[in-house]
């Protein structure tokens, strides 16, 4: 296919749009590192909200979304809806003390709250783990996603696939090393708005299609169990079952929020979230801006991508249920839009991808800079401000090659998810009580983020035993598929919760057979950041002090209760389930007003 030329003078604009912002905000960028990768932490709450929220938006997010509906339904989306929980938490209990440490990145954290050598090798260990290994994960996935949307929708070749997504991340990566996250924080505004305008359009546009005929001839022509918003556990008329019991479904949703390390939605916040929040003029910036970052990316976004999802397997059910079950989003676009929207909805696909990759260069190049470079590396130069710009423009770069390279290797996006998920497992509790429990000390650190993968290396060694026994296969089916049937706990979620429990178990062990952090660092750390929790060694009037807690708590648990409400209420009313939609309205308006009440007795955010 190929682009009118209303659809290319819409690309151009926005383009030009980007790249502009970078030049203009170049020269703030480069007075230091704090205001290359924190904006000179001055930025208010409703910009760094919404970069939370369009970073978090990639090409590859509706694709994704597209499998999990075809896999699973509407349910399936659990995966990450329980991820809400974990954010909210963030808000209310980790916001603050974030912006609170005046630390510059996540990583900086560790000997902040820990010390002597072995703080020093986690600090460096985690700056080339997370900003190098994990990155470029992310980075490979999301450029596999705007892959496919090349693929399907123009039809290129594996060669140009690669040429195009090289020269969008070359674009990318000059701009973003250019302004630094000023620059980015401020054209993911813009492409935020452009990403779910695009995408509302194309839902509406498919839904309202000759082809679809409207809300309920697609309601119509839907498997059983598919519009269920809670997971069914059998197979029903096509819809695969999760492989749960319902007890099973309770510890998933119960578990993995709290349990599992996952990009952009790290237990206690960490990553591009801890930027954003460090990056807020604040800590009542950095509170709002991560509240609105919850609310928008579960109840606002979610549904477009879904509904295209729902019609895409009316429109193409060969497609959905073949191995690469996105390609059918890209085909509604493909088929749907006109000239003009087009080039709007690709736009969309583009300013999510590019908020997406400016973030990962922007967040993995800050890590390598201050945390191992400058920390390790830049002995007497480590306060050069033009040396150290330079090196980050660099590691940009560098970074961009390195992704490129590592998309060859992304098969599914879906099983990039999957490993990442399992490869946290168990350390999110550690993240967590690194705050509130003065006990912790970097070798509980250390163990629970080890420990994951050691497990996952065992499983994987388990499951390809348990596949060479397989000498003949059945026609349609393969060795992995019949190890799956055969040893379920092999694989996730089964596999999920047994590294939880085992990394749990392991990490605090380790943690009551090692010497706990030394009094003086401890106090140090406590006097500045003033944590609130299980700190009585180092305050006498812990109890007074720890009053807000209750506060937080109902905050918490009542914001939880808005989201979810607000999500289903949307995704019920559009799908023309009227009184549905009114129940989980009137649980949205009523914790939503006790959510308020509480805010004004306590003066949280004061």
């Amino acid at each position: 296919m190929t682009l009118a030329t209303a659809d290319i003078i819409v690309i151009l604009i926005y383009l030009a749009f980007t790249l502009t912002v970078g030049l203009l905000t170049a020269k703030k960028a480069s007075k230091g590192l704090e205001s290359f990768f924190l904006g000179g932490r001055n930025l208010p709450w409703y910009l760094v909200g919404i970069s939370m929220v369009a970073t978090t938006f990639a090409a590859d997010t509706p694709l994704a979304v597209t499998e999990i509906v075809a896999s699973n339904g509407i349910s399936g989306n659990w995966i990450w809806w329980n991820f809400a929980i974990g954010g909210l938490l963030t808000t209310f209990f980790f916001a603050r003390l974030w912006r609170r440490s005046g630390v510059l990145t996540e990583v900086e954290f560790i000997e902040l709250r820990y010390s002597g050598k072995a703080a020093a090798f986690l600090r460096g260990f985690k700056s080339v783990y997370l900003g190098l290994f994990m990155n470029i994960l992310v980075i490979a996935w999301v450029n596999k996603a705007l892959m496919t949307l090349l693929e399907v929708f123009f039809g290129l070749g594996i060669e140009m696939q690669f040429l195009v997504t090289g020269g969008a991340m070359l674009f990318v990566a000059v701009y973003s090393s250019l302004s630094g996250l000023l620059g980015v924080v401020l054209t993911d505004a813009v492409q935020f708005v452009v990403a779910m305008v695009g995408c509302i359009i194309l839902a509406m546009l498919v839904l309202n299609s000759e082809e679809v005929g409207g809300i309920e001839n697609m309601k119509a022509a839907l498997p059983a169990g598919t519009l269920d918003f809670i997971p069914s556990f059998e197979s029903l008329d096509g819809v695969k079952a999760w492989a749960l019991t319902p007890l099973a479904f309770l510890a998933y949703v119960g578990v993995m929020w709290w349990s599992s390390w996952y990009p952009g939605q790290e237990p206690g916040g960490g990553g591009y979230i801890a930027q954003r929040m460090m990056s807020a003029k604040n800590e009542k910036h950095a509170v709002y801006a991560t509240l609105f970052f919850q609310l928008a990316h579960y109840c606002l976004r979610p549904w477009p991508w879904i509904m295209v999802g729902l019609a895409a397997m009316v429109l193409y059910p060969d497609i959905m249920q073949s191995d690469n079950p996105g390609q059918g989003y890209v085909m509604a676009m493909k088929e749907f839009l006109p000239d003009g929207v087009r080039g709007l909805l690709l736009v969309a696909f583009l300013a999510a991808y590019m908020s997406t990759i400016s973030t990962q260069l922007n967040w993995g190049a800050s890590y390598l800079t201050n945390d191992l470079y400058k920390r390790f590396f830049a002995g007497k130069s480590a306060d050069n401000d033009k040396k150290n710009i330079l090196v980050s423009r660099l590691i940009t770069l560098g970074l961009m090659l390195v992704g490129l390279t590592a998309t060859a290797f992304v098969d599914q996006i879906k099983d990039v998810w999957l490993f990442l998920l399992e490869c946290g497992a168990g350390l999110g509790l550690v993240l967590i009580l690194r705050w509130y429990w003065w006990r912790v000390n970097v070798w509980s650190e250390i163990a629970a983020t080890l420990t994951p993968f050691v497990l996952y290396g065992i499983i994987l060694l388990a499951r390809n035993y348990y596949a060479l026994q397989y000498t003949i296969i059945p026609e349609g089916s393969s060795a992995m598929k019949l190890v799956e049937e055969a040893h379920p706990n092999l694989f996730f979620p089964n596999s999920f919760f047994f590294t939880v429990l085992i990394t749990t178990v392991v990490w605090l062990l380790v943690t009551f057979l090692t010497k706990p952090v030394e009094q003086v660092q401890l106090q140090k750390f406590y006097d500045k950041v003033k944590p609130m929790g299980s700190w009585r060694p180092f305050n006498a009037n812990m109890s007074q002090s720890n009053r807000p807690l209750i506060w937080s708590f109902f905050s918490w648990l009542l914001s939880v209760v808005f989201t979810y409400s607000v999500l289903f209420a949307t995704g019920k009313f559009l799908l023309g389930f009227q009184q549905e939609a009114l129940y989980f309205g009137l649980s949205a308006g009523i914790s939503l007003l006790l959510f308020l009440l509480i805010l004004k007795w306590s003066k949280l955010f004061d």
